[in-house]
């Protein structure tokens, strides 16, 4: 047996990511970190998946991995290239999407995600890139998954501006506004992070249900802005195959962009 090479805390979150994808069909493509989980899922447990990218391509077979969603290499093989305002008409808004893939800047208990400001709306500390298609894919894809680096900036009590709902004020409120807004969406399924990954309990509210590697409860909860739910039966996230981490090393990521 091959001795696994050390691997970051980055490649380990990417990799549960990707895995997260198994079985899945139709996934919207979120900038930034759900761009190298999604094409390494394409490459290992989901090589039928079909990716969609809010600049207008469904079926895209990126030759590589494309350095934004308006790359041209999502172009070439795609089995449909259309305008933004017919992919999300015609695909996203129909319920053909199985899962979108984002990413955040904050996210809170219950799975809403910030993605416009930092501090105060008018006033703001940071001001981020914003929406895009991210609240259209929360609301309209079956499942929302999300990655993003966990820490105490990211992981708030309470996030500065919501941008795209999750379960809202927690699942009861909304199932309620879901059904009485037409969303077509079920909400926040899954959250990967450097440290672990989380679902949802019944309550709507984020459950820590994996640890990774060398990750432990205690730097979970010093890096969270909330007291954490923990299941009680907290797994240990399997490490990263040799062949995965080549894929990101030699074929995805060979600068280190999403790894280092």
């Amino acid at each position: 047996m091959t001795e696994l090479a050390p691997f970051s805390k980055s490649e380990m979150m990417i990799v549960a990511a990707a895995r997260a994808l198994a079985g899945q069909g139709v996934c919207f493509v979120g900038v930034g970190l759900p761009n190298i989980a999604v094409n390494l899922a394409k490459r290992t447990v989901a090589p039928d998946l079909e990716l969609v990218y809010e600049a207008g391509v469904f079926g895209a077979r990126p030759a590589r991995l494309p350095l934004s969603i308006g790359d041209p290499t999502i172009v070439t093989g795609a089995t449909a290239v259309v305008s933004m305002l017919e992919l999300f008409g015609y695909y996203l808004q129909r319920g053909l999407i199985d899962v979108g893939f984002l990413g955040a800047a904050q996210i809170d208990r219950f799975g809403n995600i910030n993605t416009t400001v930092i501090g105060d709306y008018a006033h703001p500390k940071t001001r981020l890139p914003g929406s895009g298609g991210a609240c259209e894919i929360a609301i309209n894809a079956r499942q929302v998954f999300v990655i993003m680096r966990q820490s105490k900036r990211s992981f708030v009590e309470a996030i500065d501006f919501r941008t795209s709902p999750g379960n809202l004020g927690g699942a009861e409120e909304a199932e309620r506004i879901r059904r009485e807004g037409g969303w077509l969406g079920r909400g926040p399924t899954v959250v990967v992070t450097d440290l672990g990954i989380y679902h949802f309990d019944e309550r709507g509210e984020m459950r820590l249900d994996s640890l990774h590697p060398g990750a432990t409860l205690d730097a979970v909860r010093e890096t969270i802005g909330w007291e954490v739910v923990v299941s009680n039966d907290l797994a240990e996230t399997p490490p990263p195959s040799a062949e995965e981490l080549r894929l990101i090393r030699e074929e995805l990521d060979p600068g280190g962009v999403y790894t280092k």
